[in-house]
């Protein structure tokens, strides 16, 4: 069960992870594109002794460590701290099925921050040819953290079947490889390996906007780091043509529905943000064509932070596609958002969710006291419903439940509990589990907290008070 609840109001604790992770993938996709960006740029300074290189190189690879080094560790923590907190399950079940994953990973990530460190502190004090050496084992190193990665990552979209049929047996780690080359995962790595170079261009661009000590150097830094861009804009449409054709059929729909109904304006969520990475990403070929391009001594760090700015935008929005393709599950076929298990919703209908719960608020009187009733109910919303909803702000419960009579909320809390196949909910939402009596407690409880006085609980509530007064009076 997802105990304790983590409530973050208004944005909901969904967004905290949602923030922190586009800050954090801006960085990580740069710490991996920017490693082999620096060993090249200089390993090119090398072989056409282009001297003249090595000083912007220098500042370049300071700016580049402290960007990675500080704000992309320390947003890292921040990510494990944030789902942690949101969505316990989840996170305790990537790391069971991939401890040695994660082990090995953070014998690469030590690898990679102890590189970048030396790269930058021995220009001028080692060799050339040793120094270079060093940037190419930060570039290795970086790589093999986003292999590894890139496996967890889309194993939450694609677990596959092998790793689905041990699932919850406790087996789950006899199946690593299966789990771990799932049926995107070379897909989503190509796909972001050329995010990775774009981004190295991108803050390369930001990087060299600031110097202004050699103004020829640097339209020529700034040429040179353009180019960077163009592996993606040529190769990212076939690769992401691969990577929907290996996400599963019930996974596209959403974004196939707002395709086929883009004439009438029907766009789903997944569609409008797949055309907010498509025009972003012209945007930027656009921006990079007219400022840099055509006249790159003028490309100010104005025009280098409206870059970074617009590729935020592209890889957050591409980020979050990917999540919403996702739902409603945080681990596909195998737990949903909300950290239950497919697998254990049945036996939670039987016995009860709020069976073993110590988190729901202890109330006199007998189960039809209202109170009561209101307890069962928060303690449903809590653990079901929080983890993607909040009261008033993002996906509101009052905004969506507004005008609805108790009679109404009831019947679509039934139809989430059935969980029909012809259920319009099935694309998006959980199954809600629990007992008749706990299904009702929570639709009481949503007509309470949206109708106020108005609500079934409200006017029991008064009716008892009256009750009360009238055997008070005799």
């Amino acid at each position: 069960m997802n105990y304790p609840v983590w409530d973050v109001p208004i944005i909901g604790s969904g967004w905290v992870i949602g923030i922190i992770a586009i800050f954090h993938t801006l960085i990580s996709q740069f710490a991996v594109g920017g490693g082999l960006y620096l060993a090249l740029a200089e390993h090119k300074a090398l072989k056409d002794g282009r001297e003249d290189w090595f000083p912007m190189l220098r500042k370049h690879s300071k700016f580049f460590l402290i960007v990675t080094g500080v704000f992309g560790a320390v947003s890292g923590v921040g990510i494990w701290f944030a789902i942690g907190l949101a969505n316990p399950e989840s996170t305790s079940t990537l790391i069971h099925n991939f401890v040695f994953g994660w082990a090995m990973e953070w014998v690469f990530f030590i690898i990679e921050l102890t590189a970048a460190a030396v790269y930058y502190y021995t220009w001028g004090k080692i060799p050339n040819k040793l120094h270079n050496q060093v940037g190419w084992l930060y570039a290795v190193a970086s790589f093999l953290t986003l292999v590894i990665i890139n496996g967890i990552l889309t194993f939450m979209l694609t677990p596959g079947d092998a790793w689905i049929e041990v699932a919850g047996t406790g087996a789950e780690a006899s199946r690593f490889w299966q789990a771990f080359f799932n049926p995107t995962y070379f897909p989503s790595l190509f796909l972001r390996i050329l995010v990775c170079i774009s981004l190295a261009g991108i803050w390369a661009l930001l990087s060299y906007s600031r110097m202004n000590d050699d103004p020829q150097t640097k339209a020529e830094m700034i040429t040179w780091s353009s180019k960077w861009l163009i592996p993606s804009f040529v190769l990212m449409p076939f690769f992401f043509a691969w990577y929907l054709a290996s996400v599963p059929e019930v996974n596209r729909q959403l974004l196939q529905l707002g395709i086929s109904t883009i004439g009438s304006g029907a766009f789903t969520q997944v569609t409008r943000i797949a055309l907010v990475v498509v025009m972003t990403t012209a945007t930027i070929v656009g921006v990079v064509y007219f400022f840099v391009r055509r006249a790159p001594e003028d490309f100010s760090f104005g025009h280098g932070v409206a870059v970074l700015l617009l590729a935020a935008v592209a890889t957050g929005s591409s980020e979050y596609a990917r999540e919403t393709l996702r739902k409603p599950y945080s681990i596909a076929r195998h737990m949903y958002s909300n950290g239950i298990r497919q697998a254990s919703v049945a036996q939670l209908n039987q016995d009860g969710y709020l069976t073993k719960s110590h988190w729901t608020r202890r109330v006199e009187g007998d189960a039809q006291t209202p109170e009561v009733i209101l307890a069962k109910g928060e303690a449903m919303f809590r653990g079901q419903c929080l983890a993607c909803h909040t009261e008033t702000g993002y996906r509101a419960m009052k905004k969506y439940l507004k005008g609805r009579s108790n009679e109404s909320i009831a019947n679509l809390m039934k139809t989430l509990h059935d969980y029909k196949s012809d259920s319009p909910y099935r694309a998006y939402m959980p199954q809600l589990a629990g007992k008749d009596d706990e299904v009702s407690a929570l639709a009481d409880y949503l007509d309470y907290r949206v109708n106020g006085r108005e609500s079934r609980i409200a006017q029991l509530m008064k009716a008892r008070e009256e009750s009360e007064k009238v055997v008070e009076a005799r």
